[in-house]
C-alpha cells in the first residue's frame, strides 16, 4: 500500500496510527446480525501537521494522545446498531478530523468472521481536510 504521506498536502505530517483495534458492535444488515456483536477490526491513520504535533517539552498535551482514537471509536459504537462497514468508518472519519490539529485521516474496519475462506471484508476511507 502506498502512503498518502506522498501526497503533497501531507508531506509536512507525522502521521499516528491505530491498528488493528479489535472492538464487538452490532453491525449487519441481516436479521442474525442485528441480533449480537460481530468481531470488528479498525485501523486509523491520523495525518498531523509536524508543526502541531513536535513536542518541545516531552508533554502528552502537545500531541495527539492515542486515547482521542480508541475514545472516539467507542463513542461512535455507543450510538448503537450500525447497519453498514461505509457508515461505521465514513462517521468515525468525520470525527477524527474534527480534531482541531488532524489535517487528514484513513479509516478502515474488517470483518474477519465473515467468510470462512478469507481474512475479512471491509471498507476503508481517507479524505483530507479543505485548505483553510
Amino acid at each position: 500500500m502506498s502512503s498518502a504521506l506522498f501526497h503533497p498536502r501531507l508531506a509536512d505530517c507525522r502521521r499516528l496510527f491505530l491498528r488493528n483495534y479489535e472492538v464487538l458492535i452490532n453491525i449487519g444488515v441481516y436479521d442474525f446480525e442485528k441480533k449480537g456483536e460481530q468481531r470488528v477490526l479498525i485501523n486509523v491513520d491520523l495525518y498531523i501537521p509536524l508543526a502541531q504535533s513536535t513536542p518541545k517539552d516531552d508533554q502528552l498535551d502537545e500531541v495527539v494522545d492515542y486515547d482521542f482514537m480508541r475514545d472516539t471509536i467507542a463513542k461512535r459504537m455507543a450510538q448503537g446498531h450500525v447497519q453498514l462497514q461505509e457508515t461505521l468508518v465514513d462517521d468515525v472519519l468525520a470525527a477524527m478530523l474534527a480534531h482541531p490539529r488532524v489535517r487528514a485521516a484513513r479509516v478502515s474496519s474488517m470483518k474477519p468472521d465473515v467468510y470462512p475462506d478469507c481474512e475479512g471484508v471491509g471498507v476503508e476511507v481517507f479524505q483530507i481536510k479543505d485548505a483553510a
